[in-house]
């Protein structure tokens, strides 16, 4: 049986390229599916704008800042849906503001990490990210669509 993916939600393209590269260097199973902006990661999970949902994610590492739909939006849509609010949500961002972390677990974000600016440690951190949520966790059952 297929794994099912991990959904990263980052329009900076540098920050996509160390996810990636830091993902593939811990030896993650999972495919990583990537959007670019919060409508089109809603478009992804629900189907909206005429395009298909896609599988339900394993996990979202969704940033904040981000065009169209910001994160904490996407945040709000994904919790307010019955196929995707148990969905492990992680924000990922570059964000220092304490309103955004107060935010994010106010709307049920499963975890706020802050992007280090040195690769190691941020391959570190997707390494541990990816090890916790998507190994060590018991993830409740996905609903699937009727």
């Amino acid at each position: 049986m297929r794994e099912a993916p991990i959904l990263l939600v980052e329009d900076n393209p540098d920050d996509e390229a160390l996810t990636l590269r830091a993902f593939k260097r811990s030896a993650v199973v999972n495919d990583i599916e990537v959007v670019r902006d919060g409508q089109e990661a809603l478009d992804y999970l629900f189907g909206t704008d005429g395009i298909e949902a896609r599988p339900t994610p394993a996990m979202i590492l969704l940033d904040l800042k981000l065009p169209k739909v910001d994160g904490l939006e996407v945040l709000k849509q994904v919790r307010a849906n019955d196929l995707t609010r148990l969905v492990p949500v992680v924000i990922l961002t570059s964000s220092r503001e304490e309103v955004d972390l107060i935010a994010t677990y106010g709307h049920g974000a499963n975890s706020f990490v802050r992007k280090p600016v040195d690769f190691n440690q941020f391959a570190e951190s997707v390494r541990q990210l990816g090890l916790y949520w998507l190994v060590v966790n018991e993830a409740p059952p996905i609903p699937v669509e009727a």
